[in-house]
């Protein structure tokens, strides 16, 4: 039986894998912590999250964390299986759902990336980025015409996602289609 100094102890274990998270991916973007602390971070979140039970109350959030130390480690395939757990447990949090099609795009696996945002899709209908990253993946495809729609759902629930079309590279492949000119090249 579970006491509430058990449950404190598991939530202290929860922040302080999450915090050695946030060292590394919260400021990713301008400061990047070369791959040997990043991963001697991210090992030790790891290390923190061995030490829950697969049978804990919050092994969604506890898979989640796994998956994510993972991806930090870029040893995508290995966060494969706990976000997929994550997505089990947790099937309304977008987070684990945009962080699998993440690694499935990074493994080869569009097919697998396409239907993870797909599922947060149904469970966020209202976010931009599921629908952004979905044009990506169909585009990676070549198929332009789902890349199209999924460009232009994400317009329309955040207009910024606009500016973000010429500098990804996910595109590349469509990017000389008339119609991906034609809505691309609208000024809002």
């Amino acid at each position: 039986m579970s006491t509430i100094f058990d449950d404190i102890r598991r939530q202290k274990k929860l922040r302080t894998a999450e915090g050695l998270l946030d060292l590394i991916m919260v400021f990713a973007d301008r400061w990047m912590p070369e791959k040997s602390n990043r991963d001697r971070i991210a090992q030790r979140a790891l290390d923190v999250l061995a030490q829950f039970d697969n049978d804990d109350p919050h092994i969604g959030q506890v898979q989640y964390l796994r998956g994510q130390a993972y991806r930090a480690m870029e040893n995508f395939s290995a966060a494969t299986a706990p976000l997929e757990s994550a997505a089990t447990e947790d099937p309304e949090n977008i987070h684990v759902h945009l962080a699998l099609g993440w690694c499935y795009k990074r493994t080869g696996r569009i097919d697998l990336a396409i239907c993870a945002l797909e599922n947060a899709a149904e469970h966020a209908p209202y976010e931009g980025i599921i629908y952004y990253n979905l044009a990506c993946y169909w585009a990676l495809c070549e198929n332009v015409e789902l890349a199209i729609e999924y460009l232009m759902q994400s317009f329309d629930l955040d207009p910024e996602y606009r500016d973000l079309v010429s500098g990804e590279t996910d595109f590349d492949g469509i990017r000389d289609d008339p119609d991906f000119q034609m809505i691309t090249s609208v000024i809002v």
